[in-house]
């Protein structure tokens, strides 16, 4: 069994947003009127951040939003993927959770399942028994050690990144998915690897799609998250989504509508068919 190397060691905050944080310094951030229309197409106000390193772009939607903090709800299945991993609450990524027979909102949580089919199906009870095997002290530290958003588990250990304390911006989004992407995070770099190797949703045709969707539908307004890259053979293309999500349900497919339609227009992904 592997060591684990971070040792460490409420407040609950109710509303769904927080001060700003500063974006991230050096590139310049060019707008995309285009995109623009895709949230008002939607019919959703949001926020789109890409960093495009096949040529060294950085575009943004709605520059001020991306430098809000928000809940980051299934989003943080990335890093606490990868706290798990460190911690030996889980130690691949097949290993099991035994369902509880408790009956959860949605079907695809409601059996057993490995770490990775429940980041694949966003199985909030897998992560929350995480949570519960990692410890509150050690939650704090890993969010510190890698500077993830406000870095405040504040909330409950099981709810802090679902109505809790925990804050994150698109700009913070991106920031972390390059280090992860890069394998420059303050961790194994084999954990690093596995993490990406579970984000993998899809492949095709000289790309592949590594992301989360996320939904805090316990605030007000609900907040809607897409946020990965694409990994292509010039280099990756980084992308962090929010949106409002005023029709709750009837607004999740607009994350990935949204997000797919913007990286079609810079040739990071294929046209919709």
């Amino acid at each position: 069994m592997r060591r684990c190397r971070l040792w460490s060691g409420v407040i609950l905050v109710l509303a769904s947003v927080q001060l700003p944080a500063a974006p991230p310094a050096g590139p310049s951030w060019r707008e995309r009127p285009d995109w623009a229309a895709l949230f008002d197409a939607a019919g959703v106000p949001g926020t789109l951040v890409v960093v495009d390193r096949r040529d060294d772009r950085h575009w943004v939607h709605d520059h001020e939003r991306a430098q809000r903090r928000y809940l980051p709800a299934s989003t943080f299945k990335i890093p606490h993927t990868l706290f798990a991993l460190d911690a030996d609450a889980a130690l691949t990524p097949d290993s099991q959770f035994a369902w509880d027979g408790t009956e959860r909102s949605f079907a695809a949580w409601n059996r057993d399942h490995s770490l990775r089919s429940a980041y694949a199906h966003s199985a909030v009870w897998v992560y929350q028994e995480l949570a519960r095997r990692i410890g509150l002290a050690r939650e704090r530290a890993y969010l510190r050690r890698i500077g993830y958003g406000n870095a405040d588990p504040g909330g409950g250990l099981t709810q802090f990144w679902l109505t809790g304390a925990l804050r994150i911006s698109a700009f913070e989004q991106i920031g972390f998915l390059q280090r992860l992407y890069d394998e420059a995070l303050p961790f194994d770099r084999e954990d690093q690897r596995t993490v990406k190797d579970i984000m993998l949703l899809e492949r095709g045709d000289g790309w592949t799609l590594h992301a989360k969707t996320g939904w805090a539908f316990d605030v007000e307004p609900q907040i809607g998250w897409y946020v990965g890259w694409v990994g292509r053979d010039g280099g990756a293309v980084f992308f962090a989504l929010n949106i409002d999500m005023p029709d709750g349900a009837g607004d999740v497919g607009k994350r990935t509508q949204i997000v797919r339609a913007a990286l079609a227009s810079i040739g990071a992904l294929p046209p919709a068919q």
